[in-house]
């Protein structure tokens, strides 16, 4: 079979990097994004996601096409989608995303197109969402369209497990659905694994994320317990790495974030309690990850305590507000709670990150400022909390009055002991 117009719709950390691929390998790539600024950024060829680059952009020149008209998709022989599938305030799983691309994608695709599902969701919802959409058009799944869901597997940074060697999971509602997902994803992804049914993709999905989040708050608890029995976690851990079979080890911090840890595992909690079933499990890390930002402001108020400061007009610098190390993405970022926290307590908040310019807290506005020696040595307090590369943890510690390390960043250098509360 060949694929030469593909369509793909959402052009973020999964969607973006997918489509500069695909353009790669196919004659024309169309993407598709409601917000205009990226579209113009692209057109400029200026890229807005760390993983790709303004170069990457030059070479598909000609052969991708942002836009914000969704009519390109009538051009397409596939068409995946990339949406954002976010939480609603209440915890509730919000696919408003999805449901509007679906139902567009449905009003648009010629017979024979095939679409797939990225965008992380419950078990279901290709084939309860999308698959009566498509068929509402008098399509047969299968015969006059094709349908599959595949988890997307983007880790923003890493550089060692990129799109084309991370394995590719795909489910199709029938096995030709899945015969020609496979078929086009393996243009540009190495190993393709298919799978029985979108749901088992669907599942996966969440059961990899689950698996991170409750082992997070797993050791997250574990933390909390060994600073009141006065037992470093760390050495904890990294004793217990040195079992060759049976464990794996995961660091805590001051909670969870990014697109989908902090997220997925709510998906699958949600829609499990239409089966009269409570995921417990699932609940309970989710309210441990959660409470972790209170955990380190806790943290800081003691370190300022025991150098005869309170919380109150303190000068508190925070390190790293991005979610994860080395990125600039700094959605559902703990540091966001730490800083609506400390604020709310009276701190004076200062931030500093090399990858961010500006964030918003509550409705305020923090600028980050460039770090320095005097920046270090006026704060009352240095809070570890995202261990960028390009910090010089040495230097850090060196200029720092007080440290709080919820990271395990500050080398553990004895003249540094007295000054450094590591979580």
């Amino acid at each position: 079979m060949r694929f030469n117009n593909v369509g793909v719709i959402g052009l973020g950390y999964a969607g973006l990097p997918l489509a500069l691929a695909l353009s790669e390998k196919v004659e024309k790539v169309f993407g598709v994004d409601v917000k205009e600024d990226k579209i113009q950024m692209l057109l400029q060829g200026r890229s807005y996601i760390d993983d790709v680059s303004d170069e990457d952009l030059r070479k598909v020149a000609g052969r991708f096409f942002p836009t914000t008209n969704y009519d390109v998709i009538s051009e397409c022989d596939a068409v995946i989608i990339c949406v954002p599938t976010p939480l609603r305030k209440t915890g509730e799983p919000n696919i408003s995303h999805v449901l509007s691309a679906s139902q567009k994608v449905a009003q648009l695709i010629k017979r024979g197109t095939l679409v797939i599902l990225e965008s992380t969701t419950y078990p279901g919802t290709t084939e309860e969402v999308l698959k009566p959409e498509i068929e509402s058009r008098g399509f047969v799944i299968g015969r006059d369209a094709f349908l599959a869901f595949s988890p997307e597997r983007v880790d923003p940074g890493n550089k060692k497990w990129t799109l084309k060697n991370t394995p590719k999971v795909v489910g199709g509602v029938t096995q030709e659905c899945t015969r020609r997902a496979v078929a086009l994803y393996s243009l540009v992804v190495d190993k393709v694994v298919p799978v029985s049914s979108p749901k088992v993709a669907e599942m996966a999905k969440l059961l990899e994320n689950t698996f991170r989040a409750v082992n997070i708050a797993l050791v997250n608890e574990l933390a909390l317990m060994c600073r009141r029995m006065k037992i470093d976690v760390w050495e904890v851990i990294d004793a217990a790495s040195t079992k060759p079979f049976g464990f794996m080890p995961f660091y805590p911090g001051p909670g969870v974030g990014g697109h989908c840890i902090p997220v997925d595992p709510m998906y699958l909690a949600w829609k499990v309690k239409s089966y009269n079933f409570r995921s417990r499990f699932i609940e309970l890390a989710h309210e441990i990850n959660k409470r972790m930002p209170e955990e380190t402001v806790s943290i800081i108020a003691e370190a300022l305590n025991s150098h005869g400061k309170p919380l109150r007009d303190s000068v508190v610098l925070i390190l790293g507000v991005t979610y994860k190390p080395n990125v600039s993405d700094y959605r559902e970022s703990p540091v966001l709670d730490v800083i609506d926290l400390l604020t709310m307590w009276g701190a004076r908040v200062i931030i500093s990150d090399p990858y961010v310019q500006e964030i918003e807290v509550a409705h305020r506005t923090y600028k980050s400022q460039e770090l320095t020696e005097e920046l270090l040595s006026s704060a009352d307090c240095v809070v570890v909390l995202t261990p960028h590369d390009a910090y010089d943890w040495h230097w850090v510690a060196e200029h720092a009055r007080l440290i709080v390390d919820t990271r395990n960043a500050i080398p553990r250098d004895e003249k540094y002991k007295a000054k450094v509360f590591r979580l």
